[in-house]
């Protein structure tokens, strides 16, 4: 049956009058504690994807929303994670991560910064959200004020405290990677014990190394130049011109 036309122009005005949330709604994330607290997450975020820039099959990001409902609502069950890394999805640019929209998936790997205000709901709620709902196979927390850090890896669905090496890292088995402190920062190291370093680092240490071989040279300068006025000396010594020689 054919509702009254003035019955159809109602719904039709009542549903002009809805405003619907858009799929791609940006991040709703407090501002992070300090300065400290940005920092570590930028430098976290600029070398996993400088260590991975051949690589398109992640994203990595900070302080950025997740959305979980199972009902698929953006109003509720969500969470920020101050840092985290999804393996085997696309590496594309977010708003945010929502969870219905990426194939189920949540972050491999996840990374919250300790502060006064956080530490209790980080070591306890997420904890426990990110071990039974998330799944998440890594979970680190990192405190950039006194440089506490500890990890967990899931084995039969509960977070297993991970030992630390005698240099105090931590191995993620998703990354493939040490996380470590180096000069009061939270860095990523490799395998074999490398530092991951950004491009500006690594062009820093080369201008080290040519200014200690321009160093190392200018030395052997001085020491040939010692040896030649020694041995000027010495030939002056017995009535020889070192001038006279050549």
């Amino acid at each position: 049956m054919s509702l009254p036309l003035a019955t159809t122009s109602s719904l039709e005005a009542v549903t002009e009058s809805i405003i619907f949330p858009p799929g791609d709604i940006y991040s709703d994330e407090p501002p992070l504690e300090s300065d400290l607290h940005r920092e570590q997450i930028d430098l976290l975020i600029r070398l996993i994807k400088w260590w991975w820039r051949d690589r398109q099959d992640f994203y990595a990001t900070g302080n950025l929303t997740i959305y979980f409902s199972p009902n698929q609502k953006k109003s509720e069950e969500f969470r920020g994670p101050d840092f985290f890394v999804v393996l085997d999805t696309e590496k594309k640019d977010r708003k945010s991560w929502v969870v219905w929209q990426e194939n189920g998936k949540y972050p491999n790997v996840i990374i919250e910064m300790l502060s006064d205000s956080t530490a209790s709901v980080d070591k306890g709620l997420k904890k426990q959200i990110y071990q039974n709902t998330f799944r998440t196979p890594d979970y680190f927390w990192f405190d950039p004020n006194n440089l506490e850090l500890q990890g967990f890896h899931i084995v039969d669905g509960q977070y297993q405290e991970l030992a630390p090496t005698e240099l105090g890292w931590l191995w993620s088995q998703q990354l493939d990677m040490y996380l470590g402190v180096e000069s009061g920062k939270l860095r990523f190291f490799t395998p074999d014990g490398q530092l991951v370093i950004l491009p500006e680092e690594e062009a820093n240490q080369q201008l080290q190394q040519a200014n200690q071989q321009l160093q190392q040279a200018n030395q052997q300068l001085e020491q040939e130049r010692q040896r030649a006025e020694k041995l000027a000396e010495r030939l002056r010594a017995t009535g020889i011109d070192p001038e006279q020689i050549f």
